[in-house]
């Protein structure tokens, strides 16, 4: 797996990679990561794929942060 691009956004890393025909989009915030794997082949360019993880996957990416780190100080707490 490599690393391809990144995407800047204020609270979050977001990484892209490219692994055996497909992009993985990561997101990490501390300790937690989420990851969307697409197709090679649905996928017209990068560039389109970063505008649509920025406008569509992000917003709800930092809420289901919110819910995973309850999750978490609940197992630990």
């Amino acid at each position: 797996m490599r690393i391809i691009d990144t995407i800047e956004h204020p609270i979050m890393r977001i990484s892209i990679f490219q692994m055996n025909q497909k992009y993985i989009v990561k997101f990490e915030l501390g300790t937690l990561e989420q990851s969307y794997k697409f197709s090679e082949l649905d996928i017209i360019n990068l560039e389109i794929l970063k505008a649509d993880v920025i406008e569509k996957i992000s917003p709800n990416a930092l809420l289901r942060f919110e819910e995973m780190q309850k999750d978490l100080n609940n197992c630990l707490g």
